[in-house]
């Protein structure tokens, strides 16, 4: 690499598998516990209340750490590709 070049680094590429792979880990938790995940997680997103995310393998934790207006933005990117 040439020492005057400049690299770009996107932090928001990082950030949007971050926020993928916390859906799939809650999805996969919400689907072994029986419930329909979509629902489950379009509830919490309309309304905030993380009781429609199980707590089973900590998916209520891992999912209250992003911001839903970061997931619905993630969501709406990967959609509209």
């Amino acid at each position: 690499m040439d020492s005057n070049t400049t690299i770009h680094f996107d932090i928001s590429e990082v950030n949007d598998e971050v926020v993928k792979s916390t859906l799939r880990d809650v999805l996969e938790s919400l689907e072994e516990r029986g419930y329909n995940p979509i629902n489950q997680i379009v509830g919490y997103i309309i309304s905030g209340d993380l009781g429609y995310i199980s707590s089973y393998k900590e998916a209520r934790n891992k999912i209250a750490k992003i911001d839903r207006t970061v997931l619905v933005e993630v969501l709406l990117k990967n959609y509209l590709k």
